[in-house]
């Protein structure tokens, strides 16, 4: 009998990792992602199972917490191929390698520190390096395309369908034989959240015996993209007239390129404030290209037509891209009118912080959040209100005015969830994971409600078995 044990993204958000293991031994991992936020830890120590016997690896997404330990499991043993779209092992090489670069500079720091104390021999190591992601990388490779199922090995069959949530993103069936019976599992992802603003809307899924579904935003509805789309350029309007600056911890994949899309439609129709728009991520910048990169085969429409008029999708006059540390330090001496989008999304390190320091004691200025604030990050202590935080040792006072706009959010709400699983015919099961608990307990009583499906809440490490 075919099982499942999840051993990352269940009852939290991050550190996807789910194991299916099948009736003829093949083992078959569903992404390998860090932990964020204060699951942070659990990224420290090996694996929970054996990754050299681990067959094959199926990507979903190139998101951090669906990719970041990757790396890793290549460090500890495992060789077998690597599957995922062309454009996800596109934005998975520029993910990894900030990574590492980011986990080293890190690991220098605190060793320096740790020096001083005599306690260097405690600092955890990166883990792993530039190479290691390289190693990762040269694995053997399946590179699926949208809507062509392809044989994975003997009597396994893999169809990658767009998951309407960043480039190159996919959820996956599964389609395997046991006892002379067909079955079909699919994993969901990350699924999209049907605004079609950058990356054409979620494809809808017909019809799976098991499904795996995130469950980030299962206990809410985010605003409408266009309500959305007006209330952020309301705060930018409104602040840059102000003369204070807006400050967007922004996520370098899907969000920044939505931004830069809006912005520049603000520039287009003579709506944006005459400012400087600065992308102070090197990561972000990468990105992006990536995003160019496939404009005309997996963008939106609209992306399209933008492309087709003006030759690019995200540039315009005023806007800076700010590589060097030298460039980045220089937006200090902007004193008003500025749009600083910078990394980290979650506010966890990155250029941002540098920001916060400068600029969050000033009324004048807005700090725009746009994506999810994972429990335990900076990010999600502003949102909740904090009034002081600390920076590089200093405490800082907010007085800007802080704004969460969710239904910028790449993930699907409690109704698109709803939606597309309610679409799906012949479901035997349905398991919840990519989700804090309480969110998936108020998700799971909704689909009692309108799905009359019961759910279940996957447990770590828990062995689901598919009967």
């Amino acid at each position: 009998m075919a099982t499942v044990i999840s051993y990352g993204a269940a009852e939290v958000v991050t550190g996807s990792c789910h194991l299916m293991e099948l009736d003829n031994g093949k083992r078959i991992l569903i992404d390998c992602g860090m932990f964020q936020g204060r699951e942070e830890h659990r990224n420290y120590g090996p694996f929970d199972f054996d990754a050299t016997e681990v067959d094959y690896l199926l990507v979903t997404h190139a998101h951090l917490d669906h990719v970041g330990r990757i790396p890793k499991l290549v460090k500890e043993g495992f060789d077998g191929t690597l599957v995922a779209t062309e454009a996800t092992l596109a934005l998975a090489e520029v993910v990894l390698l900030d990574s590492a670069k980011l986990m080293k500079e890190d690991y220098l720091t605190r060793y320096k520190k740790a020096q001083r104390r005599g306690t260097e021999h405690t600092v955890p190591q990166p883990l792993y390096e530039v190479k290691d992601v390289q190693t990762a990388l040269a694995l053997p490779k399946i590179i699926p395309e949208y809507n062509k199922p392809f044989e994975l090995c003997e009597g396994v069959r893999v169809t990658y369908r767009n998951a309407g949530h960043i480039l190159g993103s996919a959820y996956i069936e599964i389609d395997y034989e046991e006892n002379g019976q067909k079955r079909k599992i699919v994993f969901s992802g990350d699924i999209g959240n049907d605004n079609d603003m950058v990356i054409p809307n979620l494809v809808p899924c017909k019809n799976a015996d098991y499904l795996y579904v995130e469950s980030t935003y299962g206990d809410r509805n985010h605003k409408g993209a266009l309500e959305s789309e007006k209330e952020f350029r309301s705060v930018i309007t409104k602040t840059l007239e102000n003369w204070g600056n807006v400050i967007i911890p922004s996520f370098a994949i899907e969000r920044t390129q939505e931004i830069l899309c809006i912005l520049k439609e603000m520039h287009d129709n003579g709506t944006l404030p005459r400012c400087k728009v600065f992308l102070d991520s090197p990561m972000a910048t990468r990105a992006t290209a990536v995003y160019k990169e496939y404009a005309e085969k997996l963008l939106s429409q609209e992306c399209q037509k933008m492309k087709w008029r003006d030759g690019t999708v995200f540039e315009f006059e005023g806007l800076e891209y700010t590589l060097s540390v030298e460039d980045s330090k220089a937006i200090n001496e902007v004193d008003s009118r500025a749009i600083i989008i910078a990394g980290s999304g979650m506010c966890t390190g990155g250029r941002i912080l540098h920001h916060f320091k400068n600029r969050l004691w000033n009324r004048k200025n807005a700090v725009l959040f746009v994506g999810y604030q994972a429990v335990g990050t900076l990010g999600r202590r502003i949102v909740d209100g904090a009034k002081w935080i600390k920076i590089y040792h200093e405490d800082i006072r907010i007085k800007a005015s802080i704004y969460t706009i969710n239904g910028f959010s790449a993930h699907a709400d409690q109704n698109g969830i709803i939606k597309w699983v309610g679409n799906i015919d012949d479901l035997k099961r349905i398991f919840l994971i990519h989700g804090e608990e309480e969110k998936q307990e108020v998700l799971r009583e909704v689909m009692g409600k309108k799905l009359h499906e019961k759910a279940h809440i996957v447990k770590p490490e828990e062995v689901i078995y598919l009967t």
